[in-house]
């Protein structure tokens, strides 16, 4: 739901400011929503918060920043994602992804602002490297600091695909183009607790995302054959390369790869708790996770599982 008043889009450019509208997804994140905001605000024309409703405050902070604040009962991210761009209708010349515990760096800025007065047409997306902060670390081997994210896109150009997880924006035509200069942070402040929360969570996502390609839940959204070859190249080795090793096995021989092969041990100790939870804690829950799924089914049935998860997890497919 929203007010006539956040529903206003800008009357028109804003001196100093870029054609974008960035939008930002918000859950209860007032520990991060000003942090992001208020780094982007010199760069964006608009932004707008899509906001699963906040019991925290987010949307009062998010107003006072100067944001429009738009309200949408959570499904998933894609979901939630696709509904933004929809609602907000962007009438700027680019879109701009962010998460709200998430900003841009000044280096990066600034290589948009020389970027986008002289770029070619036919590059409709714009993509940045991820830095991932953790714990006050920031994770630089494990060739964890190599992933390259699509975030900024030509209006009318970029849709999200429809998936429980790892989910990436589509391009309809064009090519992507690296800003250089600067990066994409990741850097979220909660603590472990909410950390290996939010993870259990994704690693029922991924189960979903995996039983899906046995039984065929539900159809699968495959634009990302379409898009950049970064993700097109990441998703082929995750279902057809690490997909079909065995379970179990295959989370420890990710792990030793990450941690030894790729030099994860030099990000010191609190790289070691991240490689160890986010490399291999993470992806034996999500085999675990699967391995009960496929007893679930075997027992009880595709139909059944699907009530399962609808009663279980929330996960309506």
């Amino acid at each position: 739901m929203m007010d006539a008043a956040q529903n206003e889009t800008s009357a028109g450019p804003v001196e100093g400011k870029l054609s974008i509208t960035a939008i930002i997804l918000a859950g209860n994140e007032a520990l991060h929503i000003e942090r992001c905001l208020t780094r982007i605000a010199p760069l964006v024309e608009r932004m707008v918060v899509i906001d699963s409703f906040s019991s925290d405050g987010t949307m009062e902070i998010a107003k006072r920043c100067g944001a429009e604040v738009l309200q949408h009962k959570w499904k998933n991210y894609s979901d939630q994602f696709q509904w933004g761009i929809d609602n907000a209708a962007p009438k700027t010349d680019w879109v701009m992804r962010l998460d709200s515990d998430e900003y841009i760096e000044p280096g990066a800025q600034s290589a948009m602002r020389a970027l986008l007065p002289g770029l070619s047409g036919d590059v409709t997306g714009l993509t940045l490297k991820l830095k991932v902060i953790f714990r006050g670390q920031w994770i630089r081997h494990g060739r964890y600091y190599s992933t390259v994210l699509l975030r900024f896109w030509r209006s009318g150009v970029g849709q999200i695909e429809q998936r429980w997880m790892d989910e990436h924006i589509v391009l309809s035509r064009g090519r992507t183009q690296q800003i250089l200069g600067g990066d994409l942070v990741d850097h979220n402040l909660n603590d472990i607790g909410w950390w290996t929360d939010k993870h259990n969570r994704y690693a029922t996502r991924h189960m979903v995302d995996f039983i899906n390609r046995e039984h065929a839940l539900f159809g699968e959204d495959e634009r990302i054959q379409e898009t950049e070859a970064a993700a097109r190249r990441k998703r082929f080795l995750k279902n057809s390369v690490y997909g079909r090793a065995p379970i179990y096995l295959r989370a420890l021989l990710f792990y030793i790869s990450r941690y030894f092969v790729r030099l994860g041990f030099l990000d010191g100790k609190q790289g070691f708790l991240f490689h160890f939870l986010h490399g291999f804690w993470m992806y034996m829950l999500i085999d675990a996770k699967i391995d009960e799924a496929r007893m679930f089914i075997k027992a009880n049935g595709v139909e059944a599982f699907r009530e399962h998860l609808r009663v279980k997890h929330g996960i309506e497919l």
